[in-house]
C-alpha cells in the first residue's frame, strides 16, 4: 500500500485571499489616513475647499498658540498624576487579590469592571453628576463634616483633578497584568526570605517589586500612551469646551476643536503629528531608562 504524500501548501495566494478584508481595512482606515494627515499638516485645509500647500506654517503657528501651550501643560499634569497613582493602586490591589479564596474572583471582577466602562460616555456623564454641586461627593462631605462643598467640575482649580480621579479609578487592566506576574513568582523565594527572617514588607520590596519590574514597565508605557490620548472624559465632563477656563483642555480635545469646530484640519493634522513625536520621544526615553531598573528573571 502506497503511502500518501504529504499535502503541499505552496499556494500563498490562498492566504492573501483570506487576508484581503484585513489588508483593505489596514489600508483604508490606517495607512492611507496616516499618509493623508501628514500631507494635510503642510496645508491650509478647512474640509470645504481643496487643501493649499503652506509648508511649515502650521508648525510655526503652533509656537505662538498660547491655548495649545496650555493644553500641553494640562495634559502633562494629567499624565504626571494619573500614571503613578494608577500603577500604585493596581499593584496594591493585585497583591491583595492574589490569594485564592471563593470571594477573590468576584472582587477581581468588581475592580476590573471600571476599566471596561471607564472610557464610555455613560461613565463620564455619571462622573459629571457625582462631582457637581448637588452630587454625591458634596452630600457625603456635608453629612460627615458639615461642608457644603463646591462644584468640583466647575471650578478651575479642581476640575482637572476630577478627571485624574476618573483615570485612576480605571486601574483594572494594569491590575490584571500584575496578577499574572504575581502568579509567576515562585513561592520558594518567599519561603527562603522567611527563613532568613525577612518580613512581608521586606519581601515585597526585595522580591516582589524586582521580579515584577517587567510588568511595571509595560503598564507604565501603556498607561502613559493612553493618558496622552485621553479625550472622552474631558469632552463629556467639560461639555466639549475644555473648561472652566481651559483647565481641562487636553491636547486631544483642543485638536478636536481645531479640526471639527474651527475647521482647521491642516493645523489639527500638524498637532496630531506633534503628539506622535512627543509620545515617541517619551516612550524612547522610558526604554532607555528601563535598562537600569527592569530585571528579567533568567
Amino acid at each position: 500500500m502506497k503511502k500518501k504524500k504529504p499535502r503541499s501548501y505552496n499556494k500563498p495566494w490562498e492566504a492573501y485571499v483570506f487576508l484581503t478584508p484585513w489588508i483593505l481595512g489596514l489600508l483604508v482606515f490606517t495607512i492611507i489616513p496616516i499618509i493623508m494627515s501628514l500631507y494635510y499638516s503642510f496645508t491650509q485645509y478647512d474640509m470645504l475647499t481643496p487643501p493649499r500647500w503652506i509648508g511649515l506654517q502650521n508648525y510655526q503657528d503652533m509656537l505662538n498658540d498660547s491655548r495649545l501651550h496650555n493644553s500641553l501643560r494640562v495634559t502633562f499634569v494629567y499624565v504626571g498624576l494619573t500614571v503613578p497613582f494608577q500603577i500604585m493602586f493596581a499593584l496594591i490591589l493585585a497583591t491583595i487579590l492574589k490569594k485564592q479564596n471563593p470571594m477573590v474572583r468576584i472582587y477581581r471582577a468588581i475592580f476590573y469592571l471600571p476599566s471596561l466602562l471607564g472610557g464610555s460616555v455613560a461613565i463620564a456623564l455619571l462622573w459629571r453628576q457625582i462631582f457637581n454641586r448637588e452630587g454625591i461627593i458634596n452630600r457625603i462631605l456635608y453629612a460627615v463634616f458639615g461642608y457644603e462643598g463646591i462644584n468640583w467640575i466647575g471650578t478651575p482649580t479642581t476640575a482637572l483633578y476630577t478627571l485624574v480621579a476618573l483615570a485612576i479609578w480605571q486601574f483594572g487592566a494594569s491590575m490584571v497584568i500584575f496578577l499574572g506576574g504575581l502568579k509567576q513568582i515562585s513561592p520558594d523565594y518567599y519561603e527562603a526570605a522567611e527563613i532568613d527572617g525577612a518580613g512581608k514588607i521586606q519581601s515585597f520590596f526585595r522580591i516582589t517589586i524586582p521580579l515584577l519590574t517587567p510588568m511595571v514597565f509595560f503598564n507604565i508605557v501603556m498607561t502613559v500612551i493612553g493618558s496622552f490620548q485621553a479625550f472622552t472624559s474631558a469632552f463629556i465632563v467639560s461639555g466639549g469646551s475644555g473648561g472652566p477656563v481651559d483647565s481641562t483642555m487636553f491636547y486631544t480635545l483642543y485638536l478636536f476643536i481645531r479640526a471639527f469646530r474651527q475647521f482647521a484640519m491642516g493645523y489639527a493634522s500638524a498637532m496630531a503629528w506633534v503628539l506622535l513625536v512627543i509620545i515617541a520621544i517619551i516612550t524612547r526615553l522610558m526604554f532607555m531608562a528601563a535598562n537600569k531598573w527592569v530585571y528579567y528573571e533568567e
